[in-house]
């Protein structure tokens, strides 16, 4: 495990603290120095929490996800997918929480002139998070249309095509908790426009992975409809097979019990008159498959 990290970065007229890999020591020193709340410290380390917005008299308080840079193969769970940052800021400070390293945190300058317009900054980063795993669906939903269609719809698995489902529904899921978090920010004038930027970057993801997630229903269903159609012709090849051998073996097991006072069995031509009756059945069952197109 990364050992914790606390950096204190002093700009002009506000400073910024990041903390990495937070214990109970450096949020309790943070917390009495700043007067944090308890229960928003807490809502801090815990893992998994949804975004979320709150605003107390001296500072506000705003946890976000950001897409896990990693993301494994077959994560369908929040923790799996994403990764949080919790934010205290006013007008004099912003102190970002977080258990997971995030590249985009190193690219921070030092022009910046409020704690504010380093969280829309932050804020704007873990959305642009969000981009390539849309990507990443986008291609693959394309890569196993091809596949099912032009090559060999074998080689998909249902458990594929269930991952893929899996992570785009609860992705678009997240995106829209996030939306409706970034709705509830209040920012000064100066920064209403780069949080608008924002807002339109969410509501075209967010209409981005609708349309991945109806390709990957519509993916989904599309597979099944193959694979029971090709199940559907086994069965009705075999039926055909049937349909053609079940006369000719009722005639020849007839034959095959050789009673004494059967008087085929007698005759001359009887074998090859029976072999006949077969061919005509034989023929009779092609010409009526034929004619109700069923060959």
């Amino acid at each position: 495990m990364t050992p914790s990290t606390l950096t204190k970065i002093q700009f002009d007229n506000f400073v910024w603290i990041d903390i990495c890999q937070p214990n109970k020591e450096n949020l309790d020193k943070i917390a009495q120095e700043y007067q944090l709340d308890y229960f928003q410290i807490k809502d801090s380390l815990e893992r998994g929490h949804l975004p979320k917005f709150e605003k107390q008299p001296n500072y506000n308080f705003l946890i976000l996800r950001a897409f896990t840079p990693r993301m494994a193969s077959k994560a369908t769970t929040i923790n799996e997918l994403s990764h949080k940052i919790a934010f205290f800021y006013n007008g004099h400070k912003i102190i970002t929480i977080h258990r997971s390293p995030f590249a985009f945190l190193e690219t921070v300058k030092k022009d910046h002139k409020t704690p504010e317009e380093i969280l829309i900054y932050l804020i704007h980063k873990m959305v642009e998070t969000y981009q390539v795993p849309l990507n990443d669906f986008d291609e693959k939903i394309i890569q196993i249309e091809k596949t099912i269609f032009l090559q060999d719809y074998s080689k998909i698995s249902l458990e594929e095509l269930y991952f893929l489902k899996a992570q785009t529904r609860i992705t678009k899921k997240l995106l829209q908790i996030f939306q409706n978090v970034i709705h509830q920010l209040e920012v000064s004038e100066s920064s209403k426009t780069a949080l608008q930027d924002i807002k339109d970057k969410l509501l075209s993801l967010l209409l981005n992975y609708d349309e991945v997630l109806e390709n990957a229903n519509n993916l989904l269903n599309t597979y099944l409809s193959v694979n029971a159609q090709k199940s559907n012709d086994v069965m009705k090849l075999l039926t055909i097979f049937s349909a053609f051998f079940l006369p000719l073996t009722f005639i020849a097991g007839i034959y095959g019990m050789n009673f004494e006072n059967m008087p085929e069995l007698q005759w001359p031509l009887g074998y090859f008159m029976t072999l006949g009756v077969m061919v005509v059945i034989a023929l009779v069952i092609y010409f009526w498959f034929k004619r109700k197109r069923i060959l």
